[in-house]
């Protein structure tokens, strides 16, 4: 499934992450039982602090080859036809699904019996739970489809500090739905998105005549809306799945399959509605190439592997990894794909959301009291 909607299962703490799981720190680890079992406890806490460079590694270098691949396989020109959306949107579910379920299968200790038995307990005779999840796969599928949308008209520097409008609207959808409580650095790096975004949207002069002024501006203003819209959406699903997940112990990959398979009818139900008669005369692998399959294996697998790694990453290193993100995408934007030209505004836009990003996850700690009580 898309890449964000797995962005938003990390989004949670590495200890829930563990909980959905069915574990437990405290089953993971065994009480010492001699001097020197307590010697050998010392060192993976050293070796958790490498695993959390690691994992801002593997944040960095996801989203930032998602973005900048897909931006590029929608603006690159080759001969026939180019590729569909919608069809990389089914294909990456189908992948995810695979992956989710040869996860499943490595969890039950590779036994097809015991397999097939956990997906018939969790899937067919929980039916009720598993219809819950129709609703934020089908507006997973419709935010994929708009990420495409925003990228075949938004530079990718542009679109990833505009897409950041995220923080805003999964924080709104937190407050009204799971009844969260923000502190005041949160609502006021939320200030600071808000600003930093329209200062990176704000019209730039430009030289040209006034007909491409105008198509630019056009174009502009659909990868706009298209990344607004993903968005919204990307809040209220990752806030309903979050939900979902708290009110039941089920492992992570099992949801996922769930997600995937409602995710690819309603993909499928996508792909025929709007290109249908190019499917028709075409194929479905119309303009397939191996940037459109690193696309696809990004979109599905990318995601995946950032859940796994983000329980050792802390929200400053997440806060990095998106700054580090921003920044690659313009430096490749600006000297690769020669499709942005960055200017004193987008740049203070762009400096306010990286700020923004910190200070959202910047935990307050009181200072401990030192009076005594008698």
């Amino acid at each position: 499934m898309g890449s964000d909607r797995k962005n938003e299962i990390t989004d949670t703490s590495g200890r829930f992450l563990w909980r959905v799981a069915g574990l437990s720190i405290r089953d993971m680890t065994p009480a010492p039982s001699s001097d020197s079992e307590v010697s050998k406890m010392v060192l993976p806490s050293s070796h958790s602090s490498r695993l959390k460079y690691v994992s801002l590694g593997v944040l960095v270098l996801q989203t930032t080859s998602l973005v900048l691949t897909m931006r590029y396989s929608r603006t690159l020109k080759e001969d026939g036809p180019r590729y569909l959306a919608s069809s990389a949107v089914v294909s990456a579910e189908v992948l995810k699904i695979v992956t989710c379920t040869l996860l499943v299968f490595m969890e039950n200790n590779f036994s097809c019996r015991a397999m097939n038995q956990l997906l018939k307990e969790e899937i067919v005779y929980k039916l009720s739970q598993t219809l819950k999840l129709a609703i934020p796969a089908g507006i997973y599928t419709l935010q994929n489809n708009l990420l495409y949308v925003a990228l075949s008209n938004l530079d990718a520097a542009t679109y990833q500090v505009t897409y950041q409008l995220k923080i805003l609207t999964t924080a709104l959808f937190s407050v009204s739905m799971l009844g969260k409580k923000m502190g005041r650095y949160q609502w006021l790096s939320l200030l600071f998105l808000m600003a930093g975004v329209t200062l990176v949207q704000w019209p730039a002069d430009s030289e040209g005549d006034t007909e491409q002024k105008v198509l630019c501006a056009g174009s502009q203003f659909v990868g706009l809306i298209a990344v607004l819209m993903a968005c919204v959406s990307s809040g209220f699903a990752g806030v309903y799945f979050e939900k979902i997940l708290k009110e039941t112990e089920q492992s992570v990959w099992v949801r996922n399959i769930q997600l995937g398979f409602f995710g690819l009818m309603f993909g499928i139900g996508g792909m025929i509605v709007y290109d249908g008669q190019r499917v028709k005369q075409w194929g479905m692998f119309q303009g397939y190439s191996v940037i459109t399959g690193t696309v696809v294996v990004l979109q599905a697998v990318g995601g995946l592997v950032v859940a796994v790694v983000i329980k050792y990453a802390d929200n400053i290193l997440k806060g990095f990894a998106t700054s580090l993100s921003i920044i690659v995408s313009a430096i490749i934007s600006y000297f690769m794909l020669e499709d942005f030209n960055p200017t004193r505004v987008f740049f203070s836009g762009a400096v306010l959301v990286i700020a923004a990003t910190f200070l959202y996850g910047y935990e307050h700690k009181p200072a401990s009291s030192t009076t005594v009580k008698v």
